[in-house]
């Protein structure tokens, strides 16, 4: 059987070989007492208690009875636009910039995400646009208000029609994300490809950059990990056909599945379900690349071909975004990280 993710710190034992101890064997074990030995056992990893973060009461989820009106598009201008070619303004300060691969997934050092200038931030967009998703460690300075006044910068911020949000009022544009020990086993809900997605594609006017700070989570090889899958790597992968027949054509986008959820488990709607549709090809304003616009778990059709034909794209479509490991990035979570990636191409 495989060991367990998470447990307690085990203690390690120090055999000899059987003979009798003589003064320097008795100097050799004092000297391995001394040093401590690393105690390891194959995947077991001690936890830190989710007592020690009472700190953060009021960011804790909570599902307020609320209602709000439809979204309606609203003028949007992406700042990537104004960010340099060479990122200059954003890496001045940087200490080690490294890409995970060649498609997707860049992590920085040196800079603080709480004290850029303007001129900072355009290039971290542009940074976020053609790389997909960046990471920055240990942004201690970036809390919720921070985070929220960053994200602003960009455009206006996304209130999310189900998901939990802080208790804090006010902060009804932040979605937390909690899990504890006794959180239900997705497995038995969905299947690992249909869990990939992009974040409510189903939205008239989809979110351009995300953010997600980890406050407390998992230790170093305790699991709860996030992958990003890169759209435009997905669409490079296409034959030119392919690519050709796809540009042609418009994806449903649906609320419906993740409402009905919410119903199921007696939480309110804070805004009604809809139904959109957006094109399956897009071009980047930033990059000019083009992408897949293509999720698992929100796309339910393909509009204006049989369903025959629009299942088995679907299906096509799904592989290639889940399983096509040369466009993924695995990121391991550390306390106080941050992700900023644009939802538009991942």
């Amino acid at each position: 059987m495989a060991p367990g993710l998470i447990g307690p710190t085990q203690s390690v034992v120090l055999y000899h070989s059987g003979e009798e101890l003589g003064d320097k064997d008795i100097s050799l074990w004092q000297t391995a007492e001394k040093k401590k030995p690393i105690a390891y056992e194959p995947g077991r990893t001690a936890v830190e208690s989710y007592d020690k973060i009472d700190e953060h009461e009021d960011l804790r989820p909570s599902f307020p009875n609320l209602h709000w009106d439809p979204l309606v598009e609203v003028p949007y201008h992406d700042k990537g636009i104004h960010g340099d070619p060479q990122f200059r303004n954003l890496l001045a300060s940087a200490t080690d910039v490294v890409d995970y691969n060649p498609k997707i997934g860049t992590e920085i050092h040196g800079v603080n995400l709480a004290k850029l200038t303007d001129a900072q931030k355009n290039d971290l967009a542009r940074l976020i646009s053609v790389r997909g998703v960046v990471f920055f460690r240990d942004q201690t300075d970036l809390d919720i208000d921070a985070q929220r006044q960053l994200g602003a910068y960009f455009g206006k911020l996304h209130r999310h029609a189900t998901t939990a949000v802080p208790r804090r009022a006010g902060l009804e544009d932040v979605h937390v994300v909690f899990t504890d020990f006794n959180a239900k086993d997705q497995r038995a809900v969905f299947s690992p490809t249909f869990l990939w997605h992009s974040d409510v594609t189903y939205e008239i006017q989809p979110p351009s950059y995300t953010s997600l700070k980890v406050i407390n989570g998992p230790p170093r090889g305790g699991g709860g990990d996030t992958l990003w899958s890169s759209q435009y790597g997905a669409y490079d992968l296409l034959s030119k056909p392919m690519q050709q027949y796809l540009e042609g054509l418009n994806a449903v986008h649906s609320a419906h599945m993740q409402a009905d959820g919410s119903r199921a488990a007696g939480r309110p709607l804070r805004r009604d379900p809809v139904v959109t549709e957006h094109p399956l090809v897009r071009t980047h304003p930033v990059t000019g690349w083009k992408s897949l616009f293509f999720n698992p778990g929100f796309v339910t059709g393909i509009v204006g071909i049989p369903k025959a034909e629009s299942d088995t794209i679907i299906r096509y479509l799904n592989e290639i975004t889940s399983t096509t490991q040369e466009i993924h990035v695995r990121y391991q979570w550390q306390k106080n990280d941050v992700a900023f990636w644009d939802n538009r191409i991942c």
